[in-house]
């Protein structure tokens, strides 16, 4: 009977000690699958951080470049709008023909919007300047220049026009010089005259342009 009891607490002893070992082991494995685990993602934690603080960084160049453009830019256009002669030789501050400050005649000569009234309206005025008789034509596309999307550096949107005159021979000569010498440029695609010196009707089909000023294109980046 001693003897059955000695080997049952025996028995005992082998079972406890097989439980233990199979604890240790069972902690053993949980904490190397764990520290795998954590360690895969901290590794991935760590590059994610690293990716963001290199976006972070060329984002932070790009803008140091820019600010410093700006700041020659800005140098450039002061000297270009302060010189005393503008680059038709006319009178910065003047109101002729030839007068204004440079940044108005660039403007003047190729706008950044499509404003087909103004249009019509310099034209007319230039011909009640110049007493001359005429009828000006064409299409208002305001709601599909405003719609165009616009990517990349612009190109000069054409903008047709039909002019008719009607004045003396001299008059018609002195049109077609003030569209060759304006500062905005008009392509004379087609003219057909008719008539006799003192009274002659003149035909025009003109196309102008404008150019689509460029935007600042600013966007977030998501990184992964």
């Amino acid at each position: 009977m001693a003897k059955q009891l000695q080997l049952s607490s025996k028995k005992v002893q082998i079972n406890k000690a097989q439980a233990t070992i199979v604890s240790v082991v069972a902690g053993a494995v949980f904490v190397a699958i764990f520290s795998l685990v954590s360690s895969k993602a901290l590794w991935s934690q760590r590059s994610y951080q690293d990716r963001v603080i290199s976006q972070k960084q060329k984002a932070l160049d790009t803008l140091e470049q820019n600010v410093s453009s700006s700041k020659e830019l800005i140098t450039s256009y002061e000297q270009f709008v302060s010189s005393t002669t503008n680059m038709l030789g006319g009178n910065p501050a003047g109101t002729g023909e030839q007068d204004g400050d440079n940044a108005r005649i660039v403007l003047d000569a190729l706008p950044s919007k499509y404003d087909f009234p103004a249009l019509a309206s310099s034209l007319e005025k230039i011909l009640n300047d110049r007493k001359i008789t005429g009828t000006l034509s064409g299409t208002d596309d305001e709601i599909t220049q405003s719609a165009a999307q616009v990517s990349g550096t612009p190109a000069p949107v054409d903008i047709p026009l039909e002019l008719s005159v009607s004045g003396s021979y001299t008059t018609m000569q002195d049109l077609i010089s003030v569209f060759e010498k304006s500062i905005r440029p008009f392509n004379v695609e087609q003219l057909t005259l008719s008539g006799s010196v003192n009274d002659m009707q003149m035909s025009l089909q003109l196309k102008t342009y404008f150019q689509p000023e460029k935007t600042l294109n600013i966007k977030k980046e998501t990184v992964n």
